[in-house]
């Protein structure tokens, strides 16, 4: 039994050492294509710029702009009831809803353009149908 076992080792290690130059060529051919593909990819890693903002501290700037916006619409006293909707998207404002003048209009996109932080305005208020 042993020298069964002897022999099927042999047999095993004589048939491993037969393909070891294909194997060794394969591995050659993986490491000379994986080479250049990690090269690749660690020179495409993006730095952060100093005036781009973190998506997180984006957000949370709009949503404050849109609360100051909204603070300055209530606060003028032609504008208090009106059911305007303020969405703000990178420092862009976008007013919509239904007003009672094009005056009310006209002074709802001065008071916006007022606010610190709005780089424009998107109307999108209409006339309520009479």
């Amino acid at each position: 039994m042993a020298r069964f076992l002897l022999e099927c080792a042999d047999k095993d290690f004589r048939i491993d050492m037969r393909n070891a130059p294909y194997i060794e060529s394969r591995w050659l051919i993986v490491a000379a294509l994986a080479l250049p593909a990690f090269a690749l990819t660690a020179g495409c890693q993006s730095t952060p710029s100093a005036t781009a903002p973190a998506p997180g501290q984006l957000a949370n700037d709009d949503a404050s702009l849109a609360a100051r916006v909204k603070a300055a619409l209530v606060a003028d006293p032609g504008l208090r009831s009106l059911p305007v909707s303020v969405a703000t998207y990178r420092g862009v404002v976008q007013l919509s809803g239904y007003v009672d003048s094009e005056m009310q209009i006209q002074k709802a996109l001065a008071v916006t353009h007022g606010v610190p932080g709005v780089q424009s305005v998107s109307n999108d208020l209409h006339l309520r149908p009479k």
